[in-house]
């Protein structure tokens, strides 16, 4: 089908005059709106102005300007319907047979830090979206384009002699795609300003950031989406100064790694593996806080995925180049310390800002068969905790430190979780076992001689007294814990039998 009329109007105006003077060479007659006809005029396109075809001026602002008869008839009307061919004759409409339409800047109005809500509203668009869906709706007639990208394909096309039907189902699925997310952020917008917690449709909007050569294991296919407002300091966010392209297990890896870091406002490193911590370390400096880290494991390690939250200096990327390490994460990375670690031609670099606030409004989202789960992200710190020690000693300044480290690393470590810390950094981690006393023995166990004089954090309460006894008999001396189980006087007397100072947080954390 030859295109001879097509109706413009645009917010991104990226390649549209050479597009629409290729348009106009090929004979095509052009309608355009406000700030889009200006332009088209200026570079001497002739145009004709979207009032002249609806016979009424644009008003309350350009809030109205395309919706009428004169507009939509031209859209909606089937070819080959000769009842609806008949119909807009009589009513003197002309067929439309392109649409370029893309909407109002929503999502970058929103995104601004002092953004307010009526500037939010005003950039809700109306008329856009209606002429996308109708064009869409009826493309087999009509070719419809809301991105930029696809103007040299359809420009092809049409001067081979008409844009494909199977284009066309494409570019209108396109459509749809955008529009649904563009309502998806205005409703987000709106629930949240209204403060609904628990809206009776839950609908939200990612865009593609990147396919993955494949997902968790060859034979799954897998592609990176990031959110439509990218929470600063995300990985979705991160710049990658060096080495091969992120797999599908490096992102929830690397995610795993900063969630862990960001609980540490002193220099610290983390080095995680298959989700887990298998070494956290604090320090002075983030060179011994590594040193640390690296000293909790330095088995589990290899492969892994290191995280930091002060800049890469030069002696600590020296240790780190001496490691097989997929990714290092860091706010940044010192000239020196670039020069040592990019000799690793695959080694992943990446910097953020890791001391981004992410908030507490951000959801955490799982899917299950059928079905989503969405929950807050737990950030439940233990200066929210309703601390009380039921034993008879308490703990002294220095474990106080070791369980403080062992509680914000216990909450990343997958259930059933226990971490034995000592001396800034973690001694032993035991996880994902299907009772609690067997991640305490794996802990112990990788701990050894560190047991002794350790600090334990575990995740939920202790059913019954016997990770305290295993505990104890490997030297722990104190115990960070929830409390809250029928038989917590059962552990509160083995650690009093055997001297350990154990606090109560009244918090459960754990993670599946």
């Amino acid at each position: 089908m030859t295109i001879k009329r097509a109706l413009i109007s645009v917010s991104d105006k990226t390649n549209l005059v050479p597009f629409v003077k290729e348009l106009t060479e090929l004979g095509v007659e052009v309608i355009s709106t406000g700030g889009t006809h200006k332009l088209l005029q200026e570079n001497g396109i002739d145009v004709i102005g979207i009032s002249e075809v609806t016979g009424f001026p644009e008003i309350m602002d350009g809030r109205l300007k395309t919706l009428h008869p004169n507009i939509h008839g031209g859209l909606l009307a089937v070819r080959e319907n000769d009842e609806h061919m008949a119909q807009i004759e009589k009513h003197g409409i002309q067929p439309i047979d392109l649409v370029v339409v893309n909407l109002y800047p929503f999502k970058e109005t929103i995104s601004k830090d002092d953004v307010t809500y009526e500037e939010a509203i005003e950039n809700i668009d109306i008329g856009g979206p209606g002429m996308l869906r109708a064009a869409s709706k009826n493309h087999q007639d009509v070719t419809v384009i809301v991105d930029p990208r696809d103007y040299d394909t359809v420009i092809q096309q049409i001067k081979e002699g008409g844009v494909s039907l199977e284009k066309k189902r494409e570019l209108a699925a396109k459509v749809f795609r955008h529009t649904a997310a563009y309502d998806a952020l205005i409703a987000d917008y709106l629930t949240n300003f209204v403060g609904e917690t628990e809206p009776e449709q839950f609908t939200v909007t990612f865009e593609k950031k990147q396919s993955l050569r494949y997902g968790e294991n060859p034979h799954q296919a897998a592609t990176f989406y990031e959110n439509a407002l990218p929470a600063k300091g995300s990985l979705a966010t991160a710049k990658q100064l060096h080495g091969k392209e992120l797999s599908y297990n490096n992102i929830k890896d690397a995610d795993a790694a900063l969630q862990i870091v960001r609980e540490f406002t002193e220099p610290a490193a983390v080095a995680v593996k298959h989700m887990n911590p298998c070494g956290v370390g604090t320090g002075e400096t983030i060179a011994e806080a590594f040193d640390r880290a690296f000293k909790a494991d330095e088995t589990s390690i290899f492969g892994g995925i290191v995280a930091l939250n002060r800049e890469v200096d030069k002696q600590t990327a020296e240790v780190l180049h001496t490691i097989f390490l997929e990714i290092v994460i860091a706010p940044s990375f010192s000239q020196e310390a670039l020069d040592v670690l990019t000799t690793k031609k695959n080694l992943r670099l990446l910097t953020l800002d890791v001391e981004a606030d992410l908030g507490k409004k951000e959801k955490q989202l799982t899917s299950v068969h059928g079905g989503l789960l969405v929950q807050d992200i737990d950030t439940y710190g233990l200066e929210e905790a309703t601390i009380s020690i039921p034993t008879k000693r308490e703990p002294t300044e220095d474990e106080w430190k070791d369980l403080k480290l062992a509680w914000k690393v216990v909450k990343h470590v997958k259930s059933n979780a226990i971490v034995l810390a000592k001396d800034q950094m973690t001694a032993g981690i035991g996880a994902g076992q299907m009772n609690r006393v067997g991640s305490a023995n794996i802990a112990i166990e990788q701990a050894g001689e560190k047991a002794k004089g350790s600090a334990l954090g575990s995740d939920a309460f202790f059913p019954m007294g016997d990770t305290v006894e295993a505990a104890a008999k490997a030297g722990v001396t104190a115990i960070i814990q929830p409390g809250g189980s029928i038989r917590d006087e059962e552990s509160i007397q083995k650690a009093d039998e055997y001297g350990i100072a154990m606090v109560f947080t009244g918090v459960r954390h754990f993670k599946h």
